[in-house]
């Protein structure tokens, strides 16, 4: 199973304040951002800062994508990805819409609670 490029979702409080940190570790931006989040990266690590969005932190990997946003082929889609989970009894969160394609999510949960998000944006 191909997860794609991985990454923490840090639930910041100042995203400004959280950059600057980050920065001085060696982390750049990655792109744009928005007002309340930004992607960092090191090397081939990837961090996303998120005022605001969510509560807690979050494991995120990105099916289609590596660790520079670059589409990667071939790769798993996300609904396939989620079936083999539930094959597994892995108990889904929220779950991504079978009868779409493209772009979709899902969530679920690790033993002790860490949430963590499954997410293909092509």
């Amino acid at each position: 199973m191909r997860l794609g490029a991985f990454s923490i979702s840090l639930n910041v409080k100042e995203l400004e304040a959280s950059r600057r940190f980050y920065e001085a570790l060696g982390f750049t931006t990655l792109g744009p951002g928005g007002k309340q989040y930004l992607i960092l990266k090191n090397g081939n690590a990837l961090i996303g800062l998120f005022q605001g969005m969510f509560q807690g932190n979050i494991l995120t990997f990105n099916p289609g994508w590596d660790e520079s946003a670059r589409n990667v082929e071939p790769f798993d889609d996300v609904r396939a990805i989620q079936r083999h989970l539930q094959e597994q009894g892995i108990p889904l969160v929220h779950a991504a819409d079978e009868a779409t394609t493209g772009p979709a999510s899902f969530i679920i949960t690790d033993p002790d609670g860490n949430t963590i998000l499954v997410d293909q944006h092509r």
